[in-house]
């Protein structure tokens, strides 16, 4: 196992507390990895194996279990002679009323207690609020590009160095680059970033994954909370491929569905709502809502939604490498809420910023672009920036050419810089 030390800090850092841990992301982005990271750590500190716990619900062991008074009981039958039992709970939504189980483990054991889910709608529902203030969510992503070269087995050099725009594994060089165009086809789902890329693998296991969220994870996890909202598949993958066509464009629940009725597809707009809002719980796609720059307030229209992973769309799109520029964008939203930004689109009068990235009192206006030799284009892409009044750093994320590092006040950073961090 790599490991992956932002998301174990995370979780280390509300260990042995009465908070429960619910580790939420897509499926396969490494959640039930994370937990065994977790338990392996526990062992490294001395931690007795058996006050450990690790329940995988998938697991045919637990085929049948589906009410909170069975988990329940097996749970604190189990865990009788654990003073102090660590108790690991994967992909739990499929239990009813889990959320009851895990409130009443936590009052009646001295427990420490981690889930995972691959829907949003476990943190959502009613019951939910059984645990409400009493969770901290730790929010998993697959691979960004600095861990995707972790996983490949890949060193780097500091920025400056000579040999900064190469990556060195055993007596390989490879050029930052050509990973970098690799990562943007294939993406960070971290299974397949152990191996060569290879497309075939690549399809079938994307095909698998994109099956089983749409069929298993929204399809018929909707059925059995009963809210009924999702029940064509056929819409549902129509919606979902619309959305991953048009990443870092602006979308109305209105526009979408006048796209799929110019189909042949009659489709109200609250249907189309109620489908985006299903892949958005599964974690396949993200929203990020448009904020107005000037005054300084979130707006409810055109938003964008970014895939959750690039990789997703290349299998999607039939791995054509169209958009690259949306592409990188997309690359660099997920890079932003990786590193703790909350990210919304900027709205000036003059036109439009990629990214408003805000964390605490801290304040980045971003813009993205493939590449800015062309004097039009760099206009265009500082012209936004110049207009923002504030002192806030201003920057721009660029795929291809040298540049100034600095051009009137907004830094200059490749694409491969940024993603590293340095």
């Amino acid at each position: 196992m790599v490991p992956r030390d932002k998301y174990l800090r995370e979780l280390k850092a509300f260990q042995d507390t009465d908070v429960i841990k619910v580790v939420t992301g897509v499926r396969r982005s490494g959640k039930s990895t994370l937990l065994e990271l977790m338990r392996d750590d526990l062992l490294a500190q001395g931690k007795d194996p058996a006050d450990i716990f690790f329940y995988k619900m998938e697991s045919m062991r637990f085929d049948g279990l589906r009410d909170y008074r069975e988990l329940y009981g097996l749970v604190t039958e189990e865990t009788k002679a654990s003073r102090h039992p660590y108790l690991f709970f994967d992909e739990l939504q499929d239990v009813e009323g889990w959320e009851r189980a895990i409130n009443s483990l936590r009052v009646d054991l001295d427990a420490d207690i981690y889930i995972t889910g691959s829907n949003a709608y476990l943190l959502s529902s009613e019951l939910s609020t059984l645990i409400s203030g009493r969770y901290v969510e730790v929010e998993m992503l697959p691979l960004t590009f600095s861990e995707y070269l972790d996983f490949r087995g890949y060193e780097t050099f500091p920025k400056g160095s000579d040999r900064a725009d190469l990556a060195l594994r055993g007596g390989e060089v490879a050029s930052l680059g050509a990973l970098l165009s690799q990562y943007r086809l294939y993406g960070g789902f971290p299974y397949l970033a152990l191996r060569e890329p290879d497309r075939a693998a690549h399809s079938r296991y994307l095909k698998s994954l994109y099956d089983t969220v749409i069929v298993r994870d929204i399809l018929e996890r909707d059925r059995r909370g009963d809210r009924r909202r999702v029940t064509n598949p056929d819409l549902l993958r129509r919606v979902c491929a619309f959305l991953s066509d048009n990443v870092g464009s602006s979308n109305s629940v209105n526009s979408i569905a006048g796209a799929i009725n110019s189909e042949n597809m009659r489709v109200a707009n609250s249907t189309v709502d109620a489908y985006i809002g299903a892949l958005v719980e599964a974690y396949l796609f993200y929203p990020a809502r448009r904020y107005d720059i000037k005054g300084k307030e979130l707006l409810k229209t055109l938003g964008k939604h970014y895939v959750v992973d690039v990789g997703l769309r290349s299998y999607l799109e039939g791995y054509r490498g169209s958009d690259p520029g949306h592409v990188l964008e997309n690359i660099v939203y997920l890079q932003l809420r990786y590193d703790g930004f909350d990210v919304s689109v900027g709205k000036l009068r003059s036109g439009e910023v990629d990214f408003v990235a805000r964390k605490g009192d801290e304040i980045t206006y971003i813009q993205v672009t493939e590449d800015m030799s062309d004097a039009g284009t760099m206009e265009r892409e500082l012209k936004p920036l110049r207009g923002i009044r504030d002192s806030y750093p201003k920057m721009v994320v660029v795929a291809n050419g040298a540049y100034p590092t600095n051009i009137d006040g907004i830094r200059i950073v490749s694409a491969v810089d940024f993603l590293l961090g340095r």
